[in-house]
């Protein structure tokens, strides 16, 4: 039996708990989408469906989340639909987005939408105090191991292998030989057997307890893909990654069947449908799939569950800041084998963001601050967009409980 002081003070922090909790949810429930700004970034990646620009998402209860991604006409789009709304709903506000507009959205615009779906989390966490990471299930992980692309030259190949081991990441990350500049002539079959060279260069320089993986960047025709894969295989990679072009999905059943290299896949695609058949068919080994191309937050973690299932790793692309940190959350609060990808040595300035990700010794580390813990300065950036009246320019049907169904 349990004292009598023991259980008056279990109840009575129970009880304050309880308070706590109740309070933070009646303001949660309160809350509603005032107005949505993008801001344009000079960091971004020069590519529309890469980009690192800012999205801010406002509530009258004067919490605001952030979140990047998209181009302006984009995000206007699905901003449009959450004025007024819930913020608190992610997944109805998700699959408003999504289907809205009937036909499904193309890469473009759920990488606009992951950018809204990331700043409504970050909402929600800081409505209850709480990290984004404790809204998804906890922590799973103490930290990510993180892997390097681009890391500093320090001279030769082998050297910068080495030394970007030395820094603490997982593992060092190449690319195939001979990138040259806009138009240059890439010779593949030349550049397969040089690539084999700089590759033992870089498997000496990890060492034997160290990983390196490679990306093709769908360059190769399929005939050398293959032929690289298996001139690579004694080299023991990480993985391969997107080995031949992404758009027939399909042909990596053939591609399967001739390698035996891990193979990477994923960061030309956007939801789960364009990776499930992948993952479910058991013909990758790790999905590239990224927020916010995914749409965000919410997809992200289906698509983890879905390759939880079917023993597939989690080794998203590089993305922005904002993202990054948004990874962060979500990968430690997923299970199995998760990878983050960082540029160079990881480290990052970025003046309109005074607090980010937390980075440290070739790990992520994850943050106990409220949502995302991102902090950003408007001031340094140029506000491009602005929404603040919904519309809705197709209806929308619910079923009879209320769930989100076509037109």
């Amino acid at each position: 039996m349990i004292s009598r002081r023991t259980f008056l003070t279990s109840l009575q922090a129970a009880l304050a708990g309880g308070a706590l909790l109740a309070k933070a949810n009646a303001a949660v429930k309160k809350m509603k989408v005032t107005r949505v700004r993008w801001y344009e970034s000079p960091i971004s990646r020069p590519i529309f469906n890469q980009s690192m620009h800012v999205i801010t998402v406002e509530t009258d209860a004067g919490i605001t989340g952030i979140g990047e991604g998209g181009t302006p006409e984009m995000v206007r789009q699905c901003a449009e639909l959450i004025i007024g709304q819930d913020p608190t709903r992610i997944e109805h506000l998700w699959q408003y987005m999504y289907r809205a507009y009937f036909y499904p959205p193309g890469r473009e615009k759920i990488h606009a939408q992951g950018g809204l779906d990331m700043a409504l989390w970050d909402i929600k966490g800081k409505a209850l105090d709480v990290p984004v990471w404790e809204l998804l299930g906890g922590r799973t992980r103490d930290f990510l191991e993180c892997y390097s692309t681009g890391f500093p030259s320090q001279g030769s190949l082998k050297a910068t292998a080495r030394a970007c081991m030395d820094a603490g990441f997982r593992a060092f990350r190449t690319g195939l030989a001979g990138s040259g500049a806009n138009g240059a002539v890439f010779d593949n079959r030349r550049m397969v057997d040089q690539t084999v060279d700089e590759c033992t260069q870089i498997r000496d320089g990890v060492g034997p307890n160290g990983d390196w993986a490679i990306d093709y960047h769908t360059r190769v025709d399929y005939a050398d893909a293959v032929r690289l894969s298996q001139a690579l295989e004694p080299l023991k990679p990480l993985f391969c990654e997107d080995l031949v072009r992404s758009e027939n999905k399909g042909m990596y059943r053939t591609l399967r069947q001739q390698v035996k290299v891990p193979i990477a896949v994923g960061e030309h695609f956007a939801d789960k449908w364009e990776i499930n058949e992948l993952v479910e068919q058991n013909l990758i080994d790790f999905s590239r799939v990224t927020i916010p191309n995914c749409g965000g937050i919410t997809e992200f973690m289906k698509i983890a569950a879905l390759c939880e299932t079917h023993y597939v790793g989690l080794v998203p692309h590089f993305t922005g800041p904002i993202a990054q940190t948004a990874l962060v959350h979500a990968l430690c609060a997923a299970s199995g084998l998760a990878l983050m990808e960082v540029r160079g040595d990881g480290s990052w300035d970025i003046p309109y963001l005074p607090k980010a990700f937390d980075y440290k010794d070739g790990k992520m580390w994850p943050n106990t601050r409220p949502g995302l813990g991102v902090t950003f300065d408007s001031s340094k950036l140029k506000m491009m967009a602005e929404i603040s009246a919904f519309k809705q320019d197709i209806p929308l049907y619910k079923r009879k409980d209320g769930s989100v169904t076509n037109w």
